[in-house]
């Protein structure tokens, strides 16, 4: 194969262009999602079991059907940042099971040792406060990193980036906020009734419910840079920048609330501010997946794998939209093989895009070599 830096290898027998105008899935994951899963689902359980005897059945259920609101509200942003480069289902399960359940767990655990050792110290409880700022975040963001950590470790492939490392990140949160939210949303029912609860489900499930996003956004986007920058040394020390990230911004948002003086004005002052630095951030982040996109991608057409209308039709958004449009209107309907191709040029881009920066090695040599073979398969099947 040429060098990182030298043209595509061409196409031998370029194909015909599709109308004129996920590596295939990429390959793995399957052991690792379903032990993951599994475990995660069986802590979650375990987690269930604490909340039903800790709230009762009933405020339960209740709790769970109010947080479900902030959760599809957070889950349609993670889908919306998602939408260039899905991922795979089984790596998003993972992720809101792990923050759901296992950080959960851990969280508590951690808190009930701490009250343990307080006790046997005769030192009491630690003031809200310094739960607040110091002891939440720490633990908190500690477990839910280990989480999207994993993923990187063990689904190095499907980690391309920032715009990757962001959806985990936020994936992770999701599940986390869910959980604590039917806590909260519980323990304000059964101390202040329907009053104290509605109180309690507008602060946290509409005027913050990207609150552990934001959070654990950061050690998703640090983790996303080391793997864009190649080196797995290298990625630690993102991971521990991104992480050192999250704990402040979490201690910081947690004190404003618990220590000032006028929290709806530091709302709309300070944490509205940083949620709105936030979605610009996300929003450079995709544009620059879509450039990068459209660069790699011309490439490939150059050297015979793309016609012209086919890298407009796979690298932009108007044209993504006209071929799924255009695979709809197929009898019978070939939409997923459209988005299968999609997702495929994707990465191949994307993979592409590592090697020409000189941070790619073998690994991402065989997965260009696979995708260039699935897109050719994907091709075929869109045309048969």
């Amino acid at each position: 194969m040429s060098s990182p830096q030298s043209s595509p290898t061409p196409n031998p027998s370029p194909a015909p262009p599709i109308w004129s105008a996920p590596p295939a899935a990429r390959p793995g994951g399957g052991v690792f999602a379903a032990v993951g899963i599994v475990l995660a689902g069986i802590v979650g359980l375990l987690v269930i079991a604490y909340l039903a005897l800790a709230l009762g059945v009933s405020t339960l259920v209740i709790g769970s059907v109010l947080a479900l609101v902030p959760l599809m509200i957070v889950l349609l942003a993670v889908r919306w940042i998602d939408r260039w480069e899905p991922e795979p289902r089984w790596a998003l399960w993972f992720a809101f099971l792990w923050g759901a359940a296992v950080s959960v767990a851990v969280a508590l655990v951690v808190d009930l040792g701490v009250q343990l050792a307080l006790a046997f110290a005769e030192s009491g409880r630690p003031g809200e406060g310094m739960q607040a700022v110091v002891q939440a975040p720490i633990v908190e963001e500690l477990a839910k990193g280990v989480g999207v950590l994993l993923l990187f470790a063990f689904r190095r492939s499907h980690f391309d980036g920032p715009v990757d490392g962001l959806v985990y990140g936020a994936t992770v949160a999701a599940g986390f906020a869910f959980t604590e939210n039917v806590l909260y949303f519980g323990a304000a029912l059964a101390e202040g009734g329907a009053a104290e609860l509605g109180t309690t489900f507008v602060v946290r499930g509409l005027f913050s419910p990207f609150a552990h996003v934001l959070f654990t956004a950061c050690t998703g986007l640090a983790l996303g840079i080391g793997a864009r920058r190649g080196g797995r040394a290298g990625v630690i020390g993102w991971f521990l920048g991104g992480l050192v990230a999250a704990v402040l911004l979490h201690g910081f948002w947690n004190g404003s609330l618990a220590f000032a003086s006028d929290a709806v004005g530091l709302y709309f002052t300070v944490q509205v501010p940083i949620f709105i630095g936030f979605i610009l951030l996300t929003w450079f982040l995709r544009a620059e997946e879509m450039r990068v996109t459209r660069t790699r991608l011309a490439e490939y057409g150059a050297a015979g794998w793309f016609s012209p209308a086919e890298v407009e039709m796979l690298a932009t958004p108007a044209g993504r939209r006209q071929a799924i449009a255009w695979a709809r209107s197929q009898t019978p309907r070939r939409t997923a093989a459209m988005r299968k191709m999609i997702t495929d040029a994707t990465h191949l881009a994307l993979t592409r895009h590592r090697l020409v920066t000189g941070r790619g090695g073998s690994r991402d040599a065989a997965d260009e070599r696979a995708l260039l073979t699935a897109v050719t398969a994907d091709r075929a099947a869109l045309l048969r």
